[in-house]
């Protein structure tokens, strides 16, 4: 990867696989890791770190002894996409109350820091403000979805 990216190199790297494993219907499992630090052009950590983000998201599963598999069916939205959209699926307006890290967890089976990952986005994005003692409020809707 030639240029920096402020968002972070495995973000980018995350997004790109995210793309294309949702247009190679036919794929059942990934490059191996040494491939995909050929391709992009980056460390082995800087891959793991990308995979760690779509394992998180549901996107992959690891696989001992074939590597990174796809997982096929279910929401292919992202993390950030699903907690993003649950501000409209909830029906919350703001100044609504945000619901907690445990609860985000659970309902989206993601880890504590992929949760707090998308949380300190949605905040720096002007969706979300914490207020201290009370938790995190709705600042702002989300814009609504373009479809091309």
């Amino acid at each position: 990867m030639s240029e920096v990216s402020p968002r972070g190199t495995y973000l980018v790297i995350s997004e790109a696989l995210r793309k294309r494993i949702g247009e190679e219907e036919t794929a059942d499992a990934l490059p191996s890791e040494a491939e995909l630090m050929s391709e992009h052009g980056v460390s082995r950590n800087t891959i793991r770190r990308a995979l760690k983000v779509l394992e998180g998201d549901g996107v992959l599963e690891s696989a001992p002894g074939i590597g990174w598999r796809i997982v096929r069916g279910g929401d292919r939205r992202s993390l950030a996409e699903r907690m993003t959209d649950l501000i409209t699926e909830d029906s919350l307006l703001v100044g609504d109350t945000y619901p907690s890290e445990a609860k985000l967890c659970e309902r989206f089976g993601a880890s504590r820091t992929a949760v707090r990952r998308v949380l300190a986005q949605m905040e720096g994005n002007g969706l979300l403000a914490t207020v201290h003692g009370k938790g995190r409020t709705v600042c702002a809707l989300p814009a609504p979805a373009v479809w091309p």
